[in-house]
C-alpha cells in the first residue's frame, strides 16, 4: 500500500522514477522496488520522497477517511520504523492541523530518529514512562517520568532511551513535521 501511494502521487506530479530519484538522491531502481513493495524505505528516505512530492510523510502511511475530531485509543494510526526501534501513534485526528500530537515509544538503548535532527517550528515533549537523554544543540538533558522539555526544533536535537525499560513520551510539534 505504501508503494502504491508513492507511485500514485509520483504519477500525479507527472514525474518519472528517474526524475524523482534525481530529486532525492536515490536510485530509480530502489524507488521502483519501493513502489512494487519489494523494498521498504528508511524514515530518512521516506521523508525525502514526501518532501519531493510535496506531501507530509504521514500521507503515505495513514488512511485519512475519518473526519471525526475524536481519536479512540484502539483506532490510533500507528507508524513503526524497525530501523530506529521507534513507534509513533498519531493522537491528532488527521494531518490538516496546525500542530501534530504523537505518543512515541522507544525501545531500551535505542535512539529516536535521525542524529542531530532539525526541522522548522517548536516541540514539547512530556515523558510518560521511562528515561530520556535529549541533546539540544550543545546541551544534554536527562528526563524522567513527568518531566517535560520545550525547545525550538530548528536547533539540532537527538534523543535516546536512557533507561532499562521502554521510553514512552508525548510529543507536540508545530508546524506538523510528518
Amino acid at each position: 500500500m505504501l508503494g502504491e501511494k508513492i507511485r500514485k502521487k509520483r504519477i500525479e506530479k507527472n514525474l518519472s522514477l528517474k526524475d524523482l530519484a534525481e530529486r532525492i538522491g536515490l536510485t530509480a531502481s530502489f524507488l521502483s522496488q519501493v513502489e512494487r513493495e519489494l523494498a521498504e524505505p528508511s524514515i530518512t528516505s521516506l521523508r525525502k520522497i514526501a518532501e519531493a512530492l510535496d506531501v507530509p510523510i504521514f500521507y503515505f502511511l495513514l488512511d485519512n477517511d475519518n473526519h471525526s475530531p475524536v481519536v479512540r485509543k484502539n483506532n490510533r494510526k500507528v507508524l513503526h520504523f524497525p530501523s530506529t526501534k521507534l513507534t509513533y501513534e498519531l493522537l491528532s485526528p488527521d494531518l490538516n492541523r496546525q500542530m501534530e500530537v504523537l505518543i512515541a515509544r522507544l525501545e531500551p538503548g535505542a535512539t529516536g530518529g535521525e542524529e542531530d535532527s532539525t526541522h522548522p517550528g517548536e516541540e514539547c515533549i512530556l515523558i510518560l514512562e521511562g528515561k530520556m537523554k535529549i541533546t539540544i544543540g550543545e546541551e544534554t538533558y536527562y528526563l524522567e517520568e513527568g518531566d517535560s522539555i520545550y525547545y525550538f526544533a530548528s536547533i539540532p536535537h537527538s534523543l535516546k532511551n536512557h533507561g532499562d525499560g521502554s521510553l514512552v513520551f508525548l510529543s507536540v510539534i508545530t508546524p506538523p513535521r510528518f
